[in-house]
């Protein structure tokens, strides 16, 4: 792969729209204009990154999340960036559009791949997207699938969040049938971290010790979407149906896992579950020790917050250290590693993890608001795919159906469509509802509150 490839401003679907990279306001920055003024990006601050419907307004949303992340990967991208720059100088003299890159430039592609990172994500976070995942494959919804060939059968039971933020981006923002956002090529190949179609060819099954095919990034529909996109930026194809991974993808791998494994410490210290002791032990290794200034701070909360801030700072130094000694296998597509898993810091991370995981994730508050998540989304699912099923039959719709059948996007009500599209647009509804959305739907559904 080649970097003056790599980064592409070309926009997606209009070959003609090429802007050039001008110190004022390069392409880039406006992708990040472009994903912070949508409706997808707006709706995160209502979704679940640890906890479903919070009792506090402290913990972070995926709203927080996808900011806190935007910021980490920025400062990667500047990093990796300079030095790319002093090893490969013809790059700011390729013509064209790429005459004023610098690093700069780097620093706004991750950091809007970054922002976008999570804007597929269904409601109740992970939980949501495993409860659709198991609704369709071995759920009620698993007779659907009966008529679709394998490969889309695959994008329902296996209902990826990543995938669908790849969907949101080209398809259901912006201008919908002409490239959604309309973001740079660069922006949306480092947005995909796994570039691969839910179902691989069986005899090139994922290599489960590679980080880029551990999922899938695109669904079926979206596979000649994605296709231009790797042209254009010189993503190698690889076997299964997939391509190698862009370069600044383990920079937006690299920032998101920096800032949930961090600041999930944090968010279980200030809300109770983690005593103030044991995050300052597990954040102190990170940075080094206590920095000199760390003595003269006397709330607890500040404390943590300011070696939170070192602990990033450091982790940032390290990922931009792993990536630049790697950069060679990289570009060849040979990396197999996640940045931070070859950190110094990696053992400590693990630790924070495991604690994280017991302290946050596996509790009774969780499970019971899981255990209401799961039977909102499966209600909200099977309205609207008896909806679905009804259109596609030709019957005379239910009143509750035909009403449902306004709220599918791209204008389901308005005649009958194949399956796959139409499983299509019931996903497309279902994983763009909020936490709160999601549930005031159910109650209505359900008669449980007055209209």
């Amino acid at each position: 792969m080649d970097w003056a490839q790599l980064l592409s401003p070309r926009r997606f679907t209009h070959p003609a729209a090429t802007e050039p990279v001008t110190a004022a306001r390069n392409p880039f920055q406006k992708d990040w204009d472009r994903v912070v003024f949508s409706s997808a990006f707006r709706r995160l601050q209502d979704k679940t990154q640890v906890h479903s419907l919070p009792e506090t307004d402290y913990v972070r949303t995926r709203l927080t999340h996808s900011m806190e992340v935007s910021s980490v990967g920025r400062s990667l991208g500047a990093a990796v960036g300079e030095t790319v720059l002093q090893r490969q100088p013809d790059i700011r003299h390729q013509g064209g559009p790429l005459d004023a890159v610098t690093a700069a430039e780097f620093g706004h592609i991750v950091s809007a791949a970054c922002l976008a990172h999570d804007i597929g994500n269904p409601p109740f976070g992970h939980f949501g997207e495993a409860t659709m995942q198991h609704w369709f494959g071995r759920g009620a919804g698993a007779d659907l699938l009966s008529p679709l060939p394998a490969a889309q059968a695959r994008d329902f039971e296996a209902f990826e969040g990543n995938a669908q933020g790849f969907r949101v981006l080209t398809r259901l923002q912006g201008w919908k049938g002409a490239g959604g956002l309309r973001l740079t090529c660069a922006t949306l190949a480092a947005f995909m971290k796994y570039p691969r179609p839910a179902l691989l060819e069986p005899a090139n099954a994922a290599d489960p010790g590679d980080c880029a095919l551990k999922k899938h990034g695109f669904f079926a529909a979206d596979r000649d979407s994605f296709a231009e996109v790797a042209a254009e930026v010189g993503l190698p194809p690889r076997p299964g149906g997939g391509w190698g991974r862009h370069p600044l993808a383990y920079l937006l791998e690299a920032a998101d896992d920096i800032c949930y494994r961090v600041v999930d410490l944090e968010d279980g210290y200030k809300l109770g579950r983690i005593p103030f002791e044991t995050a300052e032990e597990l954040l102190q290794p990170l940075v080094g020790g206590f920095p000199p200034r760390y003595r003269e701070i006397d709330e607890p909360s500040q404390r943590l917050a300011y070696l939170r801030a070192k602990a990033i700072g450091q982790l940032i130094d390290d990922a931009t250290s792993v990536f630049l000694d790697n950069e060679a296998e990289i570009l060849a597509g040979r990396f197999r590693d996640d940045l931070v898993s070859l950190t110094p810091s990696a053992p400590v991370l693990r630790q924070i993890e495991q604690l994280t995981r017991e302290r946050i994730f596996q509790t009774r508050e969780r499970y019971e608001v899981e255990i209401g998540g799961a039977e909102i989304l499966e209600a909200l699912l099977a309205a609207a795919t008896d909806a679905m099923v009804q259109t596609e039959r030709g019957e005379r719709l239910s009143p509750r159906s035909e009403a449902l059948m306004h709220l599918l996007p791209d204008g389901a009500a308005q005649g009958a469509v194949d399956r796959y599209e139409g499983l299509l647009r019931v996903t497309d509804y279902v994983s763009g509802m909020t936490d709160s959305y999601a549930l005031a739907t159910f109650r209505r559904l359900k008669g449980l509150i007055r209209l």
